[in-house]
């Protein structure tokens, strides 16, 4: 059910946005996509934290909801209960907007009276959907319908899909600037406790939501693993076409050159990617042009 809360366009700068809050279907991520009419909206929209939930604050934004919105999570809140906990206290709470996931995948989503037209939320099992100053309602009903769809993909692609698909029916009607996607899971990225596995901005572009589409497909390129069919055996003929390839740029084995192209994850000993081999082989034929 799509919940509509209306205000008039006037006033102060407002991160005008609409985003997506959603736990993965197995519960091993968390994660949020936004957009905005807004400068560097990552850096003010969303937050999360992996065994807590997620949270975007938006509209006017207090952004010590993500804070204190993901420690009272932590401390056994559910979604509901930590958003009626954040507006409770907060005498602007008619100009904001929120959306909440939590761990077991209890979602709520909140739009203040004064938020900018149109504006409005939707949510159901794993997800909130919210924005303002859109073309219409039809925004968070295709984002919504988008997720939904989407069911068995990776959260990552979910979330990004759910944005495109609200961009596709209008987005924010005043325009576009920034985009961003940030994702928490049980494994993380670099570093072991570190729950933090995409952290992607788009802070300056005539088409954010694009580009962070673009961004996500070159994380995966860097930071993914290889399968085991796509290991070819570095061995005979493939061998002395991948050292002559090295040669020819002028690095002395496999390793040097995958470190100074940042595919050092796509690595394993007596093997190459086919990924990589294709960026070693167009590598070399554009040096020798």
């Amino acid at each position: 059910m799509v919940v509509n809360r209306q205000g008039e366009l006037a006033r102060k700068a407002d991160p005008m946005t609409f985003s997506i809050v959603a736990r993965s279907e197995d519960g091993s991520s968390l994660g949020v996509a936004v957009a905005s009419k807004f400068l560097a909206v990552g850096s003010a929209v969303p937050a999360a934290r992996m065994g807590d939930g997620a949270i975007a604050t938006q509209s006017f934004c207090n952004t010590l909801y993500k804070r204190d919105g993901l420690a009272m999570m932590s401390a056994g809140r559910s979604a509901p209960a930590t958003l009626e906990a954040l507006l409770v206290d907060d005498d602007q709470r008619e100009s904001r907007q929120v959306g909440i996931v939590d761990a077991a995948g209890k979602a709520a989503t909140f739009s203040g009276a004064d938020c900018l037209d149109w504006a409005g939320g939707v949510n159901g099992p794993g997800y909130a959907i919210q924005g303002n100053i859109l073309a219409g309602p039809d925004v968070v009903e295709a984002m919504q319908t988008a997720f939904v769809e989407s069911h068995g993909s990776q959260l990552p692609e979910r979330l990004v899909e759910s944005l495109k698909a609200g961009d596709a029916a209008g987005g924010d009607r005043r325009g576009r600037q920034s985009a961003a996607l940030l994702v928490v899971s049980e494994t993380g990225s670099y570093t072991p406790g570190d729950d933090v596995a995409y952290d992607l901005r788009v802070d300056d572009h005539a088409d954010p939501v694009g580009e962070l589409g673009r961004l996500l497909a070159l994380h995966h390129v860097y930071f993914d693993r290889p399968s085991a069919d796509d290991l070819l055996p570095l061995e005979g003929e493939l061998a002395a076409e991948v050292g002559a390839h090295l040669e020819h740029l002028g690095f002395p084995d496999l390793d040097t050159w995958a470190g100074v192209e940042n595919y050092e994850l796509r690595l394993f000993p007596g093997s190459i990617d086919r990924f990589v081999l294709t960026q070693l082989r167009e590598q070399s034929a554009r040096q020798r042009r």
